[in-house]
């Protein structure tokens, strides 16, 4: 009998071996493990031939090893019956395998590719409202003529007949001075908010009080007002009172220079003050 084979003639294995060793010294697993800083189970799979329970074919052979070592046997003749057991024995574990082609690859779901777009549209709805909403709020100087744009807003007096009478029981009109140019007034009758600008910008943009007069500068270009409350502005030219602005309350956007006021027709003159 040699020493590669057992009583029957069958050759022993890398872990009968080791086993047999380590019984002949009165070792446990435990001992061997704590010698070798081997987890108890793999020894076991050493031991037991169960190679597959090992990660992998250079665990067992180190692990064989250094069994060896620890129980005095020949490591040498070890790793030769480990080789030939693993030969046999062990099956590598196939790598997993991707089942999808790569040519069917999927992107995002439908759920996520519709969210996405709807939170896009939301977002571009927003943004188009809030600029929208600023654009229309926005009082850019109005460039048309005054007459006309008094005219759109349906705030023209007829034209007088020349030789007309006079309403009965009211004063004969007095006309509004001739020329060109003049001074014009805007006196608040009540609490009013006004914008007056030009074709260079904003003049002036402020509240007036009750009975608070304003004077458009006279060198103002084309000077307009734009102005929620008109029914609470009296408008003078030179001291003579001009047709109100508007009589709602509603915003407008008129011209308000001494020639688009003179345009409106005749005026009835400022009472005198009460002595």
């Amino acid at each position: 009998m040699t020493d590669g084979e057992g009583t029957t003639g069958t050759p022993r294995t890398a872990g009968m071996m080791l086993r047999q060793a380590r019984e002949a010294q009165g070792l446990t697993l435990s001992d061997i493990a704590q010698r070798t800083r081997i987890p108890l189970r793999h020894l076991e799979a050493v031991e037991d031939g169960k190679f597959q329970a090992l990660p992998s074919i250079t665990y067992a052979m180190g692990f064989g090893r250094s069994y060896a070592r620890a129980v005095g046997v020949d490591e040498t003749e070890v790793a030769r019956a480990l080789r030939a057991e693993l030969a046999i024995s062990y099956q590598r574990p196939e790598p997993l395998q991707d089942l999808e082609p790569i040519g069917e690859r999927r992107g995002p779901s439908m759920g996520v590719t519709a969210m996405g777009a709807a939170v896009a549209i939301v977002l571009l709805l927003i943004v188009g409202v809030y600029f929208g909403t600023s654009l229309l709020r926005r009082d850019d100087p109005v460039t048309a003529p005054a007459a006309t744009v008094a005219a759109d807003l349906g705030m023209l007096p007829p034209t007088p007949t020349p030789g007309a009478a006079p309403a009965a029981g009211g004063a004969a009109p007095a006309a509004v001075p001739a020329g060109s140019g003049g001074q014009v007034a805007l006196t608040a009758t009540g609490s009013v908010w006004i914008r007056v600008f030009d074709d260079t910008g904003t003049i002036t943009n402020r509240e007036l009080k009750p009975g608070e007069r304003y004077d458009v500068p006279m060198t103002a270009k084309n000077p307009q007002i734009r102005t929620g409350r008109p029914d609470l502005l009296t408008v003078t030219l030179n001291g003579s009172n001009i047709a109100p602005l508007g009589t709602a309350e509603r915003a407008i956007t008129v011209g308000v220079s001494a020639d688009a006021l003179r345009a409106r027709g005749t005026a009835t003159p400022t009472p005198a003050p009460a002595g």
